[in-house]
């Protein structure tokens, strides 16, 4: 554990307050929160009880660790706000928790002394109790100068989580890689329950959760290679059958899968476990339902030289 510091957290929303309840349990106190919705005050209220919501300004001052979990959107305004303020000290040290933003933003911070570190948990949260035991083994994606590097994997050990360092500029590409892998994860999930519930199945989730869980494991072990499925066989009447009754009974649904079956159906030939001869018919059967575009190039040359 790193020397105890008196923690600030500025947004105690889903994520602010859970971190803060973290180091709270792993010995460092709780000087002050900042919140101003119904929901944080009651986040505050069940996580961090008797400690005071005060304003950003009055928690920066308080805080030897300030923990700034305010929307991405948000982040460079306040950072400014306060910098000027002179809410923030030499030798404070001011960590944000966005996936997106590095130490650029916390620029005005730096200017001033403060020991800046980006501390981005890779887990998305509930804002409750639940998430406290989540945060034993997540990764935190770090960025850090020379002098914070140990202090930002200290604090991440005393969440029980592990540090994955990201370079300052690759800060938006880590962020996607998640978005991507989890936000619209939860997008596909949803729409596959409701093609189930659609097909008249009386528990969609129940009837994905082991199919999911597998393929997940899966893909998350092996990679494409975990691939199966009408695309990767060469189904193509099935791909096309699948379509006809999406568009029928979920048409809302149609772009998705569409977009889906491309994506599947470039890494699937790539690999060379499809035909290209197989991959320009279904290519065919996907340009039905969409706006037309031809295979992705590497596809497209696969099936020249076919």
């Amino acid at each position: 554990m790193t020397h105890t510091l008196r923690v600030g957290v500025i947004g105690a929303g889903r994520v602010g307050a859970v971190l803060a309840a973290g180091l709270l349990a792993a010995g460092h106190p709780v000087a002050a929160a900042a919140g101003e919705s119904d929901a944080s005050r009651r986040r505050a209220a069940e996580l961090l009880p008797g400690v005071p919501l005060r304003k950003p300004s009055d928690v920066a001052r308080a805080a030897e660790l300030m923990l700034l979990t305010v929307p991405d959107d948000m982040l460079p305004n306040v950072v400014r706000v306060l910098a000027d303020s002179g809410a923030i000290r030499e030798g404070q040290v001011v960590a944000h928790t966005s996936g997106r933003h590095g130490l650029a933003v916390l620029e005005p911070a730096a200017a001033v002394g403060a020991r800046v570190i980006a501390l981005h948990p890779a887990m998305t949260f509930t804002g409750t109790a639940v998430d406290l035991e989540r945060l034993h083994g997540c990764v935190f994606g770090l960025t850090a100068g020379p002098g914070e590097r140990e202090l930002a994997a200290s604090l991440v050990a005393d969440l029980g989580g592990r540090p994955t360092w990201v370079p300052e500029e690759m800060r938006t590409l880590y962020h996607a890689g998640l978005a991507h892998g989890a936000n619209h994860l939860v997008t596909l999930v949803s729409e596959a329950m409701g093609l189930l519930a659609a097909a008249g199945v009386d528990d969609p989730s129940g009837t994905l959760r082991p199919l999911l869980e597998a393929a997940l494991d899966n893909a998350l072990d092996h990679g494409d290679a975990a691939l199966t499925g009408p695309i990767v066989r060469g189904d193509v009447q099935t791909v096309a059958s699948h379509l006809k009754d999406i568009s029928a009974n979920a048409p809302d649904t149609v772009p998705s899968y569409v977009a889906m079956a491309w994506a599947t159906l470039d890494r699937a030939v790539v690999d060379g476990r499809l035909l290209p001869i197989r991959a320009q018919q279904i290519a065919n059967v996907l340009n039905a339902y969409g706006e037309h575009r031809i295979l992705p190039a590497r596809v497209e040359k696969s099936v020249e030289k076919s």
